[in-house]
């Protein structure tokens, strides 16, 4: 049977109540998976899955981890019962030793909530298997893109490869009392920079985050930034990205979505 090419997908995943609650993010995940192809899999490289070498996960039943704290009780409640797909992690693997990373296969981790929150929106049937991928903040952005690489020939077979992290993320500024207040200047500042480096197809640009304005203040530390480069990477070499999606909540936390095929 032919497999539809996949494009590679960044999303920004807020908060964990967008489990629960309705925002513009989470009615535009609601509609995100009818409008793909349906993948044969999902690949995630989550923001809250650390490791120090890339790291796939391989539990055929990975627990839905709740790594959070502060939350109402149905969040806690919450659970995503999907599948593993230990023989695709062996291959994402594999592909990853081929392109020079020392890959590494995790038998044991769950799916944390950079990985089920925005699936339960995009695909609430919990019928469609999930690879965990681990990010490293100690790393560039040119070793995350390069990552995404060696995962781009994945999409000609079926299997959806998805940075989950935020295009924004300053927790200590948040205006936490007003979901709806607009961005802060220096949250548009950086955002607008970066997107108009990954619209225009600059990729030393986009990749040099550092050098767009107040790109420090936006992303204090890396881990919900890096998945960002390996959706990049995992687009192609010649990715043309496409912005899904633009909200802002709570001043800070830019919720964009771009796809790139």
């Amino acid at each position: 049977m032919e497999t539809t090419r996949l494009p590679s997908l960044f999303l920004s995943h807020g908060s964990p109540m967008m489990a629960l609650e309705d925002s513009p993010t989470a009615r535009f995940l609601d509609g995100l998976g009818k409008s793909l192809p349906r993948p044969r899999a999902v690949v995630v490289a989550s923001a809250h899955f650390l490791a120090s070498e890339p790291t796939v996960t391989s539990n055929l039943a990975p627990e839905t981890i709740h790594d959070f704290g502060g939350f109402p009780k149905p969040l806690y409640d919450i659970r995503y019962p999907v599948q593993g797909a230990p023989a695709l992690a062996g291959e994402i693997a594999g592909q990853l030793a081929a392109a020079g990373f020392e890959a590494r296969v995790d038998e044991r981790t769950g799916i944390d909530h950079g990985t089920w929150v925005p699936l339960g929106r995009m695909y609430p049937q919990a019928d469609i298997p999930v690879v965990a991928l681990s990010v490293n903040p100690s790393r560039s952005s040119v070793w995350h893109y390069q990552l995404g690489l060696a995962l781009a020939p994945l999409r000609e077979q079926g299997v959806l490869v998805i940075g989950s992290g935020g295009y924004s993320h300053n927790l200590r500024e948040l205006d936490w009392r007003h979901e709806d207040a607009p961005a802060y200047p220096w949250v548009q500042a950086f955002t607008d920079a970066l997107s108009e480096k990954l619209l225009a197809k600059d990729l030393q640009g986009a990749l040099d985050w550092e050098a767009l304005p107040q790109a420090r203040r936006n992303h204090p530390t890396t881990e919900h930034l890096y998945p960002l480069y390996i959706a990049l990477g995992a687009g192609g070499t010649d990715a043309r990205a496409a912005r899904l999606h633009h909200a802002v909540q709570m001043g800070g936390m830019a919720m964009d979505a771009f796809s790139f095929d």
